[in-house]
């Protein structure tokens, strides 16, 4: 049997096309490994928020409100 082989530029174009799918996928596990250090982290900062919120009502009341903008304490209304 005959062998039959691609064109140049036929061979090319699904070079291009394996190559530019191989870093696509390359890109994505990279997205994915950094989404993952940020969930990590977001999940940190959550728990120390919360071990912060704990302090603070206990220093200031379960109804206390601060503004974040100045720092003050009130009470709910």
């Amino acid at each position: 049997m005959e062998k039959i082989y691609l064109t140049e530029d036929e061979l090319n174009l699904i070079r291009e096309g394996n190559a530019n799918s191989n870093n696509i996928k390359t890109l994505l596990g990279e997205i994915e490994l950094h989404k993952y250090e940020l969930l990590k982290q977001h999940s940190q900062l959550v728990d120390s928020f919360r071990a912060n919120e704990v302090t603070l009502v206990e220093k200031y009341g379960a109804d206390s409100v601060i503004d974040l903008k100045t720092g003050e304490v009130k009470l709910k209304e």
